[in-house]
C-alpha cells in the first residue's frame, strides 16, 4: 500500500479564492512538506475546508454558488508542477456519503474508479479493512454502521487510490471518544507508512496528540505555521496566543 508517487512539497504562492464580494482564502503562503501529519485550525468559517478541497483540486462550488462564481488567484503546485490533476490524492469530507452496498462493496466500487485490477480486489479489501480496524465487517451494510464506522469505512475508500497525500476535514467531528480514539489510531498507522496526511480539526488536544506541524487560519489566512511544539509553547502571533487560551477570533 504504498503511494505511487509523491506530490511534496505542496505549495500555495499567494494564493486566494474569492466569491463575488466574498474573500474564502487570501494570498495564502504555505508549504506542506512530507512528514508527520499537518494540522490545520481555526475558527468555523475561517477557510479550513476550502483550503482542503483547494489542495485536492476539487471544485470550489458550494455555499456561494456556483464555480463559475469563483475567482483563484495564485497557484499550488505540487513537487514544483502546477496544474497536477489528483490521481495520486485522496479526501475525506467532514460527512462521507455510504453507497447503499456492503462494506466491502463501496470499497470495491473505489478500486474500481482507482482503476485498480479486479484480480487483486479480494486482498485489497481484507488488507484495507484490516488497516481501519473493521476485518470482519465485509458484508456488513455500510449505511447500518455506526458513525465512527462508517468514518474508518471512508479511510478505507480513500486508501484504495494509494494516495501519497491524505486530506482529512475534521475526521473526528461529532464522534465519542471510543470512536475519535479509533480514527486517531487510524491516522497514526496512515502516517507511519509513508502517507502525508493533511487534515482540519476543531480540537486542539487532537491537534497535539497527531500534528507534526500546526497551520492556524483565521479570516481565510494563515496566522501562524510552526511545528507542534513551538506552537504550543510558545506561540509568535496574538492571534495564536488567544485562540490556545480559549478566547474567540473575531
Amino acid at each position: 500500500m504504498r503511494p505511487l508517487k509523491s506530490e511534496l512539497p505542496i505549495r500555495f504562492d499567494a494564493f486566494g479564492i474569492r466569491a463575488g464580494a466574498v474573500t474564502i482564502l487570501d494570498d495564502i503562503h504555505l508549504t506542506i512538506n512530507a512528514g508527520a501529519p499537518t494540522v490545520i485550525i481555526g475558527p468555523n468559517g475561517s477557510g479550513k475546508t476550502t483550503l482542503l478541497r483547494a489542495a485536492m483540486g476539487l471544485p470550489m462550488a458550494g455555499q456561494y454558488g456556483h464555480t463559475s462564481n469563483y475567482q483563484v488567484a495564485g497557484h499550488i503546485s505540487y513537487d514544483g508542477v502546477v496544474g497536477v490533476p489528483p490521481v495520486h490524492r485522496a479526501i475525506v469530507l467532514q460527512r462521507p456519503t455510504m453507497l447503499r452496498r456492503s462494506a466491502a462493496s463501496n470499497i470495491r466500487y473505489a478500486l474500481r474508479a482507482a482503476g485498480q485490477p479486479r484480480d487483486s480486489d479480494s486482498a485489497r479489501i481484507a488488507e484495507l479493512l484490516a488497516l481501519v480496524g473493521l476485518a470482519g465487517f465485509a458484508d456488513r451494510p455500510a449505511r447500518r454502521m455506526s458513525s465512527g464506522e462508517q468514518q474508518r469505512l471512508a479511510l478505507a475508500r480513500a486508501l484504495a487510490r494509494n494516495p501519497a497525500v491524505l486530506f482529512l476535514d475534521e475526521p473526528t467531528a461529532s464522534l465519542d471518544p471510543a470512536a475519535t480514539k479509533a480514527i486517531e489510531d487510524v491516522i497514526g498507522t496512515i502516517a507511519a507508512r509513508g502517507i502525508k496526511i493533511v487534515m482540519s480539526t476543531h480540537d486542539l488536544g487532537e491537534a497535539r496528540r497527531l500534528a507534526g506541524e500546526v497551520v492556524l487560519l483565521h479570516r481565510g489566512r494563515v496566522i501562524e505555521s510552526a511545528d507542534t511544539q513551538t506552537f504550543f509553547h510558545s506561540p509568535a502571533t496574538a492571534e495564536a496566543r488567544a485562540f490556545l487560551a480559549g478566547e474567540l477570533l473575531i
